[in-house]
């Protein structure tokens, strides 16, 4: 099957993104790599503009689109991050942007994209029909859309993060990355397995919304039948997005899940001893790694934290209930 996406595309990402797109830093910390039994390289990318690495893949859609379309603006579906996201790329790009965003989204992250000039209109996500209505509002408006995962220029984008950490670390032979849309995970696998062919990928989704694994096993793309409810928000999709699926279903070496409590302690583990702040939906990974999930055995594992958009009081009050309840695994 010939792939959406090629190595070519996710350098040719890289270059568009020079000098806009942080190049996030690497952590290690010694009291990770014994909890792990391996040694463990977190790519922080909550320090990313925007707090996420949805900035690389909104920013390199938006300035690839023609001058004139960027004109009459652009628009995309978020639970917060990739609204923020494409907010900064059109205040960048003078393209007016409207963000459609659930009601229930943090109120951090809906704030950030109104800061920026974006537009909000948020929806029930249990009962509206989100697509639905972006296409609507396209349509009416003569916006351009740009999906935060279906979109072979924000996957390339996205795959950047995993270009700069294989290249300044190119010893790590597994990759722990969080799936959603899966946006991310495809650009990782795209770039990863062609720098390093023997490296092994590894998805992560909450257990309560584990749409990827579900089609995985099936050997097709399922829809759940509810609107999954985890604290990893930003990863509560129904069903994978098409594009990323083809590169999924056949670059992705496993698939494991957390339970939410496993992922707010990750959230205060990363607090603790990385020293950065982790929004759930960034911290899947890191906690599949403090809870076991994987067989590290002393290898080098890269680990994404994929961003960091939590309001301080949910931060708070999820990370004080994980310290309470203890710890998972052997973390």
């Amino acid at each position: 099957m010939t792939l959406p996406i090629t190595p070519a595309d996710i350098r040719t990402a890289a270059r568009a993104l020079d000098g806009i797109a942080v190049r996030t830093p690497h952590l290690s910390v010694a009291a990770l790599d014994a909890a792990a039994d391996a040694t463990v390289i977190v790519k922080a990318e909550n320090m990313q503009r925007t707090g996420s690495f949805k900035f690389r893949g909104a920013y390199h859609h938006a300035a690839s689109l023609p001058a004139d379309a960027r004109g009459r603006g652009i628009i995309g579906a978020s639970s917060g991050n990739h609204g923020q996201a494409l907010a900064l790329a059109g205040w960048l790009l003078h393209a007016p942007t409207t963000v459609v965003i659930p009601s229930d989204a943090p109120r951090a992250k809906a704030e950030g994209a109104m800061s920026l000039g974006a537009q909000i209109v948020t929806y029930d996500r249990r009962h509206d029909d989100r697509d639905a209505l972006v296409v609507g509002l396209a349509n009416e408006r003569g916006l351009s859309v740009i999906p935060s995962a279906n979109s072979p220029h924000v996957m390339a984008g996205a795959g950047t993060a995993a270009l700069e950490l294989l290249t300044e670390h190119p010893e790590i032979t597994t990759l722990v990355v969080p799936i959603g849309g899966g946006g991310l995970a495809a650009g990782t696998a795209v770039i990863a397995k062609h720098l390093r062919p023997g490296i092994r990928i590894v998805g992560v989704e909450p257990s309560a919304g584990a749409d990827t694994l579900a089609s995985l096993r099936a050997g097709h793309r399922v829809s759940l039948e509810e609107v999954p409810r985890t604290v990893a928000d930003g990863l509560g999709h129904t069903t994978p997005s098409a594009l990323p699926w083809q590169v999924n279903s056949l670059l992705l070496d496993d698939v494991v899940t957390v339970a939410d409590r496993e992922i707010t302690f990750a959230m205060g583990y990363a607090f603790q001893h990385l020293k950065c702040v982790a929004e759930p939906s960034g911290a899947v990974a890191l906690a599949a790694v403090l809870a076991n999930r994987l067989d590290l055995d002393g290898q080098t594992a890269g680990v994404m934290i994929s961003g960091g958009g939590v309001d301080l009081p949910v931060f708070h009050d999820l990370t004080s209930s994980a310290h309470r309840n203890g710890t998972p695994a052997h973390a």
